[in-house]
């Protein structure tokens, strides 16, 4: 797929997406989560790649949030296909990857691209970051996950009071509340992040594959999370990595994973 709104940059083991629609502050059209969607797909299946971060361009907006004009005329049925195709296609498709996703917040990530930033598996904001839902303030509601993923990361109370007052909070707000792991300046934010990669791809991305899908299972009404754990536990001691991360410990030296 030839991409037109986002482009990916690789350097050791490590790749980063960046959504490149500045005039638009990177809002989300169907073209850009389709191809994100490619992007994102791509990149898990590359066995090079062990983390993958993900920004906005410019200084302004990680993501300002979805291309309203793209939907400001659909029925009903449209909207329910808007929001089920782009939380399959994108959020829950993040949510589920077996390549750890950092999202490096540059500036604002309202509505879907709060969403998006919520989706990955975990949030540096820089300083001069602003989140929030604003969706009641067009007559809607959040539809890329937003009214789930906003009350485990912050708490119910919390996320009602952003819903419905459709306000957006600062980034240490925001950090106060769990909902970003780190607040840095503007310009250290790619380099934290990077730092942070550095650190995962250390480490058996088999192992780290496995812990995403089990902490995943642990905010599924649908799942035993113990029981996941159990069984992902159990498969990593059939893995090349395994054998290779406790001989590395038992011998006294890094471990170098073939990350079978």
């Amino acid at each position: 797929m030839d991409f037109e709104n986002i482009y990916i940059e690789e350097e050791n083991n490590l790749a980063t997406i960046t959504i490149n629609r500045p005039k638009k502050l990177n809002a989300l059209n169907k073209r850009t989560i389709e191809e994100l969607h490619v992007a994102f797909k791509e990149l898990d299946e590359d066995r090079d790649i062990k983390v993958i971060i993900i920004t906005g361009s410019g200084e302004k907006a990680f993501v300002a949030g979805a291309d309203i004009s793209e939907f400001a005329n659909f029925s009903v049925k449209e909207g329910r296909q808007l929001s089920a195709v782009g939380q399959q296609h994108l959020f829950d498709f993040v949510e589920n990857l077996s390549t750890p996703v950092i999202a490096a917040i540059n500036g604002f990530a309202l509505g879907g691209g709060l969403e998006l930033a919520m989706a990955c598996h975990f949030r540096v904001a820089s300083s001069n970051a602003r989140m929030g839902l604003p969706e009641v303030s067009l007559g809607v509601i959040p539809g890329y996950g937003g009214t789930q993923r906003l009350p485990q990361l912050v708490g119910k109370g919390r996320a009602m009071e952003m819903i419905m007052t459709a306000g957006m909070i600062d980034s240490d707000k925001a950090f106060g509340y769990g909902l970003v792991n780190h607040v840095v300046s503007s310009e250290e934010l790619l380099p934290f992040c990077m730092k942070i990669a550095s650190r995962i791809s250390n480490n058996s991305s088999v192992a780290i594959k496995h812990a995403i899908k089990a902490i995943n299972a642990g905010f599924k009404y649908d799942a035993d999370g113990y029981s996941v754990e159990i069984d992902a536990f159990g498969n990593c001691f059939g893995t090349d990595d395994f054998k290779e991360g406790t001989s590395a410990f038992l011998d006294k030296r890094k471990a170098d994973f073939p990350g079978s």
